[in-house]
């Protein structure tokens, strides 16, 4: 059976944007399509034809487009565009992407895109500026409908309607009490339902959950992902609503915290685009780089204190990556399991102790399974294929073996003690990454290795 292609729209939206049509049809087209093939065509079309979109499109029909394009796409789509047309389109976008993309633009370009918002959009704007980037503040939006408990369900019907014209997240009510303070929630649903003699406190969901704007994001991501509701609401430190976090708000930003773990575990400073300068990608790349280099020649300096060893020893050296490779793989393995669980921000320290005492187990036990295959490998390897006696080749696999297993129970527990470490320091535990710790294990692996092999085929074997 053959796959399903599927259709390219952007080909089609390009197709109509190059033919002889006039601005009002080939609007009334474009209204067929999804915003996110606009925005796609948006991001990748020639100017001419980007210039042709924005004056054809309506201004709602451009915000729901960047709201599916990256920040700085979206940013040079409305530099480009007609300056007061730039400012209404701001106007209709979530503030959260508004704020974000403005960081986007040249500051003098910005602030007149600002001067050209009403003064309720620039406050909203304003205020999700002013949170920092790792803030949960920053990815909220002031798009939400808030009432007063007092309310009998008539009057909350009748300002549900009145708010509904400027806001569409109405899937959740938010509650306040007379000094504007948070004080529960009410779905719209039960509101919907509700008889016009039911109280509507008894409605009022009190424990549901919130955040404060200053909150730090590693800090609440999995109390939001656990209680997946489609608004929660950010609070300021007296306890009133600023604004929501949407779910495509927390989307977003599980995505952009996935990414720069992800980046940290390649020994990036940043995620990485396709599209980025090479400069750019040097800043990222760089600063784990030359610290690696520091650490690396840490560790050849280490080989060169046992040059004894290897001149006495040459054919042992054959056998170095074995040791570094696996011991490597099994600290990175463990760096992958502690961070996974490091994710719940509830872990108590008898939860923490057990993992490291679990991953020294795990790692003793592969350091034994694999330690014995190669002390059983490698001394037939040996005596039948480098023609060594029975003595010297098992001592030297035996000296593998024990390598190994030392080796491996030693990274298993620096693959789980150095996240903890930089967990309970306050420094994201992505950071213990790849490259990191599979340099700081070569170090372990070659002071082992090269440790016993000077202590049993030196000293207590007399081998050379």
């Amino acid at each position: 059976m053959a796959a399903e292609i599927k259709p390219i729209y952007s080909e089609e939206i390009i197709s109509i944007l190059k033919g002889n049509y006039s601005p009002k049809v080939i609007h009334d087209k474009l209204e067929d399509y999804h915003s996110n093939d606009i925005a796609q065509v948006l991001e990748g079309a020639e100017p001419r034809l980007r210039r042709k979109l924005y004056r054809v499109c309506d201004v709602h029909m451009l915000a729901e487009a960047i709201e599916y394009m990256e920040e700085e796409n979206a940013a040079k789509c409305l530099a480009e565009m007609d300056i007061r047309k730039a400012g209404r389109v701001v106007s209709e976008l979530e503030t959260d992407t508004a704020a974000n993309v403005l960081r986007e633009i040249d500051k003098d370009k910005r602030d007149i895109i600002i001067d050209a918002l009403d003064a309720e959009a620039r406050l909203d704007i304003a205020l999700i500026a002013s949170y920092d980037e790792d803030e949960i503040g920053s990815h909220m939006t002031a798009n939400f409908i808030s009432i007063s408990y007092k309310l009998s369900i008539k009057q909350a019907m009748n300002e549900l309607v009145r708010q509904a014209r400027d806001n569409d997240n109405i899937s959740t009510l938010f509650i306040v009490d007379d000094s504007e303070e948070f004080y529960g929630a009410l779905d719209l649903k039960d509101l919907i339902t509700a008889r016009s003699d039911d109280v509507l406190e008894d409605l009022i969901v009190t424990s549901f959950p919130y955040v404060y704007g200053n909150e730090l994001i590693d800090d609440c991501i999995e109390r939001l992902k656990d209680y997946s509701e489609e608004l929660v609401p950010v609070l300021d430190n007296n306890n009133r609503i600023l604004g929501v976090i949407t779910s495509q708000n927390l989307i977003e930003v599980v995505d952009d915290e996935m990414g720069e773990d992800y980046a940290m575990f390649a020994g990036l400073t940043a995620e990485e685009d396709l599209k980025e300068p090479l400069s750019k990608s040097l800043m990222k790349r760089l600063p784990w780089l030359l610290a690696l280099l520091a650490l690396g020649m840490l560790v050849s300096s280490v080989v060169g204190m046992f040059e004894k060893v290897i001149a006495q020893l040459t054919l042992i050296m054959a056998f170095q990556t074995l040791i570094l490779d696996m011991a490597g793989n099994v600290g990175t393995q463990s760096l992958a399991v502690t961070i996974r669980v490091l994710t719940d921000e509830n872990l108590s320290f008898k939860q923490k102790v057990h993992l490291v005492f679990k991953e020294m187990r795990v790692g003793i036990s592969v350091g034994l399974i694999l330690g014995s295959m190669s002390f059983i490998l490698v001394g037939l390897y040996l005596m039948f294929i480098k023609s060594q006696t029975v003595l010297n080749a098992f001592a030297i696999s035996g000296c593998i073996g024990i390598a190994l297993m030392i080796a491996m129970l030693i990274s298993s527990a620096l693959g789980t003690m150095i996240p903890l470490f930089f967990k309970k320091i306050k420094v994201d535990p992505a950071v213990a990454s790849g490259p990191l710790i599979t340099t700081v294990n070569d170090l372990v692996a070659v002071v082992t290795y090269y440790g016993l092999a000077w202590i049993l085929l030196l000293n207590v074997i007399h081998m050379a």
